[in-house]
């Protein structure tokens, strides 16, 4: 049997972890259709059925079960392999992802004690909103926001910001602030792309069942959360750290004093084993380390 095609192998094995055409099609950056003309090919090669469509998605074969594991397994490796190679031709380095609003406000800020602590390692940010592939795009540590619900990835929680209401003055001048949560409804509200900080922040305060805690603009990004807020655009729920400079700048106002942790905290990912590198293990130590200083 001559060669089979590496993209065609590396796409099965990504659309049986996912079990999904679209979610693996995003995976590798390619079109939906560029995926199933991948595994019609690699089917047409090996004259065997692999994938199975269901109403749930895609399902692996009883043949494409078979190898799939392996197949997974051999592509570690090829990565683990190029890791090894990348990791001799340079010094230690650190490519580290997260949104640019954290970056920006807690992580730069802080990184010249990590830097004196450790000079011959060298980091590089990457401020990014998209979720990152950690293997394909060669990231040693990514922070995110979330449930930190990441498979097959290290997940190590780093912080939970505490949220705080902020509005620029300015949107109070023909009407009077807040005086308990429930008035904040009274207000547009702004929203992060998850949409569910208000909710339970109202539900928190004992505010429940009130829809208009669920409407109002929604901000991919917190930076934008805040340009929107500051341009006096509504209340916006943003973590207390992004807010202090803010605020003594008079940009904005805290609305009331009734911080509430989010539901969601920071989480430090990294794939499997990428903590046993000195200097991945280094960076981990020392982002909780300065976490705990904070809290």
């Amino acid at each position: 049997m001559t060669a089979l095609p590496l993209q065609a192998l590396r796409t099965f094995v990504e659309v049986g972890h996912r079990g999904s055409i679209k979610a693996a099609a995003q995976a590798l950056h390619v079109t939906p259709g560029a995926v199933s003309q991948q595994i019609r090919l690699l089917e047409q090669r090996l004259g065997v059925t692999l994938l199975e469509r269901q109403r749930q998605g895609m399902r692996l074969s009883e043949a494409g079960a078979e190898v799939h594991a392996r197949l997974s397994d051999a592509f570690e490796q090829i990565d683990q392999a190029v890791d090894a190679l990348e990791a001799l031709k340079r010094r230690q380095t650190l490519t580290v992802s997260t949104v640019a609003t954290f970056a920006a406000s807690w992580l730069v800020p802080r990184l010249g004690h990590f830097t004196q602590r450790y000079p011959h390692i060298e980091v590089r940010i990457e401020a990014t909103s998209t979720l990152v592939d950690l293997r394909r795009d060669r990231v040693d540590i990514a922070l995110r926001h979330g449930l930190g619900d990441y498979p097959g990835l290290d997940v190590t929680p780093l912080m939970a910001p505490v949220l705080i209401p902020v509005a620029s003055p300015s949107l109070f001048n023909h009407g009077q602030r807040p005086l308990a949560p429930a008035d904040c409804l009274d207000y547009p509200l702004l929203h992060n792309s998850d949409g569910t900080d208000w909710p339970l922040w109202l539900r928190a305060q004992g505010v429940v069942d009130d829809a208009r805690a669920e409407r109002g603009n929604v901000f991919a990004d917190d930076f934008l959360l805040i340009r929107a807020a500051q341009a006096s655009q509504g209340l916006a729920l943003i973590p207390q750290a992004y807010a202090h400079s803010e605020i003594a700048a008079g940009r904005l106002m805290q609305v009331l004093d009734r911080p509430w942790p989010a539901k969601f905290a920071y989480y430090i990912v990294s794939r499997p084993g990428a903590a046993k590198r000195p200097e991945v293990r280094a960076f981990i130590d020392w982002l909780l380390a300065e976490a705990a200083t904070d809290a």
